[in-house]
């Protein structure tokens, strides 16, 4: 591991801002913050939102700042990315802010019923040839369900046609109707007035990611829906086109490739 790596996991384990727990795969005991993230970590009762694969955390930070009445969780594995959003949050004083480090896998360990009351997934890996690892799953859904609010958003934007068509199939096979859906963000859009904040939300913050893939000419997909408690849902059975790039080395695509 080199030095700036070791520098900057040093500086997140003295940053207050962020909570580590990367063995959550071996945790025997209660995580202490579950069930208190309001009352010991933000100190408010303001709603709770999630990004789950946060990276440098972009969209953490940048919500933050969008919506001051709501509090931002940052969650990944890879504490050398989330340092520069750490770091930021910890600069400007932000109190809405916080990040978690550990597996996604065992995003229910941390949370209890009811504590979380939105999920954003920005730019997360498709995962095209593992359904257990995609977070838009209705195995990784299953998971949320144990701690968000009855009917709590979920957003998903990304710039892969695999990941939004299989999220667009998923939600059809279990009659669930999104709130808003598109295959360009940033192209003309008709929706319901209801969906306008939720898609201005998706608009106004970019990503690493969305500002590398829209320089290459590649449309921004973005959907929302509601997830309701009720009977366990059920994975599309439908066969998707692959995306044209590895979704272990998405920065390797060429960028003559197109993404439709």
């Amino acid at each position: 591991m080199g030095k700036g790596k070791l520098a900057k996991f040093a500086e997140i384990a003295q940053n207050p801002l962020v909570v580590e727990c990367p063995m959550a795969a071996v945790m025997q005991d209660a995580f202490p913050l579950r069930g208190r993230w309001h009352e010991d970590f933000f100190h408010n009762d303001n709603p709770i939102v999630l990004e789950l694969g946060c990276g440098r955390g972009e969209y953490t930070v940048g919500l933050g700042k969008l919506v001051p009445g709501k509090n931002f969780i940052g969650v990944d594995i890879k504490g050398a990315r989330m340092w520069t959003g750490a770091k930021e949050a910890l600069q400007n004083d932000m109190k809405n802010v916080g990040f978690l480090r550990t597996n996604i896998e065992f995003i229910q360990r941390f949370f209890a019923p009811g504590e979380v009351s939105e999920i954003w997934l920005t730019f997360s890996d498709p995962q095209m040839k593992k359904v257990t690892k995609r977070l838009s799953s209705t195995y990784f859904l299953e998971r949320y369900r144990q701690f968000m609010i009855d009917g709590g958003l979920v957003h998903l934007k990304t710039d892969s046609n695999f990941l939004f068509t299989y999220t667009e199939e998923m939600l059809r096979a279990n009659s669930i109707e999104p709130e808003v859906k598109t295959r360009n963000l940033y192209g003309p859009i008709s929706i319901p007035q209801e969906g306008e904040k939720y898609l201005q939300a998706a608009a106004a913050i970019q990503t690493y990611y969305e500002s590398m893939w829209q320089a290459r000419g590649i449309d921004i997909k973005y959907l929302c829906f509601h997830l309701r408690q009720g009977t366990p849902l059920v994975e599309p059975d439908v066969e998707i086109p692959l995306d044209e790039y590895r979704s272990y080395s998405r920065e390797k695509r060429s960028g003559s490739e197109k993404h439709i």
